[in-house]
């Protein structure tokens, strides 16, 4: 039974979005494959923001965030939803990475050497993102620089590999049929725990 993680980024936890919508979809298939799944809502967890990089480095995980933790060290499969925004992930899921990925946690002291930092090998993942303008207008005009960022620059640094994208464009205006349709996208990559 693969153990998989669902990290909502969505800032507003006052009401369902696309994105909560998608990681249901996505539980639900999770679950009829014979997954074990937990779910991480970012909005709702009480962390402040790192301001210096001594209070990265030395500083104690906030009290709020150790069981975010505790699931990101038990989870073998961890899928990421979030809103573009301003063209990069919501600065809550932003401020929610810097707090968990510490040293000594997602990576050892050797992480000067990017190539053996990986506190966190031995998982994958998947980035599904949301988002008003065309997907295939962002993927290559925009070179998917805060998805690539995120990929190499974040999840590739603490060894988790490999993974995936799923960009879902005209967020705003998704009528029910399209709708349907990536439910179901996301029903069967839970199901297969991609």
């Amino acid at each position: 039974m693969k153990r998989v993680l669902l990290v909502q980024g969505h800032p507003d936890a006052a009401q369902a979005h696309l994105c909560h919508a998608l990681a249901d979809a996505y539980a639900d298939g999770a679950r009829a494959g014979g997954c074990e799944v937990r779910r991480l809502e970012v909005a709702t967890l009480d962390f402040p923001v790192l301001r210096s990089p001594r209070d990265w480095e030395h500083g104690a995980v906030p009290p709020g965030l150790a069981q975010a933790q505790q699931d990101i060290a038990w989870a073998q499969h961890l899928v990421f939803f979030f809103p573009l925004w301003l063209g990069d992930m919501p600065a809550l899921l932003k401020a929610f990475l810097e707090q968990v990925a510490r040293p000594g946690f997602a990576f050892g002291p050797e992480a000067r050497n990017a190539l053996n930092a990986g506190g966190l090998k031995g998982r994958s993942a998947r980035v599904v993102v949301t988002m008003g303008m065309p997907a295939p207008v962002y993927r290559w005009f925009f070179a998917a620089h805060a998805v690539r960022a995120l990929k190499r620059n974040i999840l590739g640094f603490v060894g988790i590999r490999p993974v995936r994208t799923t960009l879902v464009g005209g967020a705003g205006q998704m009528p029910a049929d399209r709708f349907a349709g990536w439910s179901e996208r996301l029903r069967k990559l839970g199901r297969q725990a991609r």
